[in-house]
Parts: C-alpha cells; structure tokens; sequence
C-alpha cells in the first residue's frame, strides 16, 4: 500500500474555518439553516463544523443532527454480512428549512441519494446544500455535486480517500491510500 497525505495538521483546521466562513456567506446567522451530518462519517464533520461555527458566532443557536441511511441504500440487500444501523438523531424539524447535509467523502453520489430519501421523513425543507470534505471528482454514478468543497482529488476507483478525525482517530488527517504495484 502506499499513502499519500493530502490535507492534515493546521492546513486540515484552516480548510474546515475556510468552509465555515463560505457557510456563514450564505447563511448568515443560521436561524433558517440545518447542519446534518450523514452517517457514519459525516457526523465528525458536521460536529467540527458546528463547533466551529459556535466559536464564529457566539450566542446564535447552530442546528445539527446526525442522520442513518443504512437501510435507504441502494445496495444495503446485496451485503453478505448483516447490517448494523447507526443512529439517527434529528431533534428538530427541517420542514421550511435550509438544509446543509455534510459527509467527509463524495464518491459516487450514491450515499446522497439515499441521505436525500432519508431526511425526508424530518419535512420538507426549503433548500438542500452539500458539504464534502473531499471531493473524489470523475467517479459519479448520480450527477450529484457540492456546493461547498473542503479539497478535490483525482482518483480512480481502486484508491481509496481516508479521513481521520483528532476526537475518534487521534488526529486530523486525509490519506489517498493506492495498492501498491507489484
């Protein structure tokens, strides 16, 4: 295997600041937005957005929830294992709201079609925005794209983009991981 890091240490928090200041252009105050992070990786980024966000603006109230797509895949049948979901945990209502979904990764698309099914039985809301961390551009299988980009990389299918977080993997850090060639 060989690892290439793309973003990590300082650069990684100014990326994740650079997003929250794009984020606050558009949606000032947050009194009409949302912030879901998709499971299971997402939520790390929503949090540290959300964090960040309150440290930006003190006293304004920033929305932000944790959504499970696992039986809205598309392919959740075709897995030999057992699935385990992870938790939802939305305790407001996005009926009328901007919505801000956020995952670490963008692939395929695929994770936000069913993110996008899935955050419907929380209303209807008014706007949907994507925030990915990493951008993995050419590889759509759903012509999706985000409205905010932390970084983009140009890989093909057999690398794999992996994002560590400080609170649960013990630092902040992007790796572009590819099989070594023999």
């Amino acid at each position: 295997m060989q690892n290439l890091t793309l973003l990590d240490g300082q650069k990684f928090q100014i990326t994740i600041q650079r997003l929250c200041r794009q984020l606050i252009e558009n949606h000032n105050d947050f009194s009409d937005s949302v912030l879901i992070g998709i499971q299971p990786r997402g939520i790390y980024l929503a949090r540290r957005v959300a964090e960040e966000l309150r440290k930006i603006l003190p006293g304004k109230t920033i929305m932000q929830g944790d959504l499970d797509i696992t039986f809205y895949r598309d392919d959740f049948r075709r897995r030999e294992s057992q699935l385990v979901p992870n938790q939802t945990k939305i305790d407001f209502i996005i009926e009328g709201k901007k919505v801000v979904m956020m995952d670490d990764v963008l692939w395929t698309g695929r994770t936000i079609r069913a993110a996008m099914d899935a955050m419907q039985a929380f209303g209807r809301p008014e706007k949907v925005e994507l925030l990915a961390l990493v951008d993995r551009r050419y590889s759509r299988h759903i012509p999706v794209s985000a409205d905010y980009v932390g970084i983009e990389v140009d890989s093909i299918a057999s690398q794999k983009v992996v994002v560590s977080w400080k609170d649960t993997d013990g630092e902040d850090k992007i790796v572009l991981v590819s099989e070594a060639a023999e």
